[in-house]
């Protein structure tokens, strides 16, 4: 994910994963639902703009958000059609 998104040294990566497992770790101890997904994004394109807004392959990280909107209506679309396939219902 990181090469696509930013470059980053070994430490600036273990930062990003590091800051992902906290972030996790509290939300689960929360009781929480987190993407961890989201959160390593976060924290990599974190990392990009600390070094600057021009190291970040502004055009990726686009592209996963559209993922990421299309995603939730697709599935529930999917659910949907599945449900109303379900005989006995």
């Amino acid at each position: 994910l990181a090469a696509k998104v930013t470059p980053m040294s070994p430490a600036e990566g273990f930062a990003a994963n590091l800051v992902t497992t906290i972030l996790v770790g509290a939300a689960s101890f929360a009781a929480l639902p987190v993407s961890t997904t989201h959160v390593s994004t976060g924290a990599i394109v974190g990392i990009g703009v600390r070094r600057g807004a021009g190291f970040i392959r502004w055009k990726t990280v686009g592209e996963m958000a559209t993922a990421w909107l299309v995603t939730i209506p697709a599935a529930a679309l999917v659910a949907a059609a599945a449900l109303t396939l379900i005989p006995g219902r």
